[in-house]
């Protein structure tokens, strides 16, 4: 038999071989990270450029210093916004705007006239007629895009949204039971 028994061998193997392991995560963990590489500026690039030399003598080198910057893009423009949301005397206002590369297939008017519009941004007048029950437009995607409508009458203004592919926009104005637009 050897001096020690092998539990005992054991007793030492395992903790050191923990240690080795949380030593080892530890340096792993702690190198690195306090670099930013998002806001990281870039460097400037310096080119130096010799002169030609004087007459007659030894002229040194003038140097030439150039500097570039990288340019960030510009923010996309914001959808175009439709002016304020009130339609003129007697008249009823159709709005659709946003982007769709694809296109949109418009609806818009009353219970007793429906018209089709086309291209964005559209903006459509009607006459106010008093025997209509509702207002509505309705205006679908033609494979995808982010689009807003609304329909206005006086100050009274229902609006919708829509985005991605197929999706349909709509608003309606509803005449109330006492007079006016809900």
């Amino acid at each position: 038999m050897s001096g020690s028994p092998k539990w005992a061998k054991k007793r030492f193997v395992i903790p050191a071989a923990f240690g080795i392991l949380f030593l080892g995560v530890g340096i792993g963990t702690s190198g690195g990270g306090t670099e930013k590489t998002a806001d990281a500026k870039p460097a400037p690039t310096v080119t130096v450029t010799e002169r030609a030399a004087a007459k007659g003598g030894k002229a040194k080198p003038a140097p030439t210093v150039t500097v570039t910057k990288t340019a960030k893009p510009k923010a996309a423009a914001p959808a175009e916004k439709p002016a304020a949301d009130k339609a003129p005397s007697g008249k009823v206002v159709f709005k659709v705007w946003g982007s769709a590369p694809s296109g949109v297939d418009t609806m818009y008017g009353s219970d007793s006239d429906n018209r089709d519009g086309s291209g964005l941004p559209m903006t459509k007048t009607l006459p106010l007629n008093d025997d209509a029950l509702y207002f509505h437009i309705s205006a679908q995607l033609q494979g995808g895009g982010d689009i807003n409508c609304s329909v206005t009458v006086g100050e009274e203004t229902k609006k919708g949204h829509a985005s991605g592919s197929y999706n349909i926009c709509t608003a309606q104005l509803n005449g109330g039971l006492l007079g006016g637009w809900d």
